[in-house]
Formats: structure tokens, C-alpha cells, sequence
């Protein structure tokens, strides 16, 4: 009895975990370019002490990078995406390290968080194209 009150009375089914307008690769490129631009004040600044916030902050905003590249590629993006981009995975795969330890997280390399930037375009230009479809 008690399961049968419970028991929902409708049942809805959607493409991603809530209604879409809540994904936006725009988070991950907003972190990517605060990286390249404390990279930038990091190189033209001597003080030890600024530059190890820069890598501090530089560093937290790389994980956060990582964190909206993976919601992306583990909430919004599904099967039948990677069937018309099969692309994706290396492009996620690519991105992902250029965000962490290998790239702009353990680096102050301008041209890791350059590189980085262009995969998130990457990325950013299949995920209008699948939201326009």
C-alpha cells in the first residue's frame, strides 16, 4: 500500500540531468582565461610573494576548468553526441590535460593556457551545434 502512494504519478525522461540552459562551456573558458592571465601577471612580476598566490589562484582555477569540462562530458553530452562527433572524447581527453597537471595547472607556460583555450572553443563550437539541433 505504502509503495503504491509513493509510486510517482508521471514519469518524465530528459536528454541531460536537468533542464537544459544549465550547461555552458562559457564557465570552463571564463577559469581557462583567468589561468592564461595570472600566467601573464606571474611572468612581469618578480615579488615571491605575488607570485606564489598567482600560482595558488592559478592552480584553483585550473581544477575548476577540469570540474566544468568534466560536467560537460560526464552530464550534458550523450551517446548519440559522440556518434555524430566522435571527436569528442579525444577533444575532453585533450582539454582536461591541458587544464591539470601536465598543463596549465603545473606550468606558467602562456601557450599551455593558449592551447587550452582553442580545445574549449573546440568543444564549445559542438556543444552549440548539439543544442541547435
Amino acid at each position: 500500500m505504502l509503495a503504491r502512494l509513493l509510486r510517482p504519478k508521471h514519469v518524465a525522461s530528459a536528454h541531460c540531468d536537468l533542464p537544459c540552459g544549465v550547461y555552458d562551456p562559457a564557465q570552463a573558458r571564463i577559469e581557462a582565461e583567468s589561468v592564461k592571465a595570472i600566467m601573464e601577471k606571474y611572468a612581469a612580476n618578480e615579488d615571491p610573494v605575488f607570485r606564489a598566490r598567482a600560482l595558488t589562484i592559478k592552480e584553483e582555477r585550473a581544477e575548476l576548468v577540469k570540474h566544468h569540462l568534466w560536467v560537460l562530458w560526464t552530464d550534458y553530452f550523450k551517446p548519440p553526441h559522440l556518434e555524430t562527433y566522435p571527436q569528442l572524447h579525444q577533444l575532453f581527453w585533450d582539454a582536461t590535460k591541458l587544464a591539470g597537471a601536465a598543463g596549465a595547472k603545473g606550468t606558467v607556460d602562456v601557450a599551455k593556457a593558449e592551447d587550452l583555450l582553442g580545445k574549449i572553443d573546440e568543444i564549445s563550437k559542438i556543444f552549440w551545434e548539439t543544442k541547435a539541433a
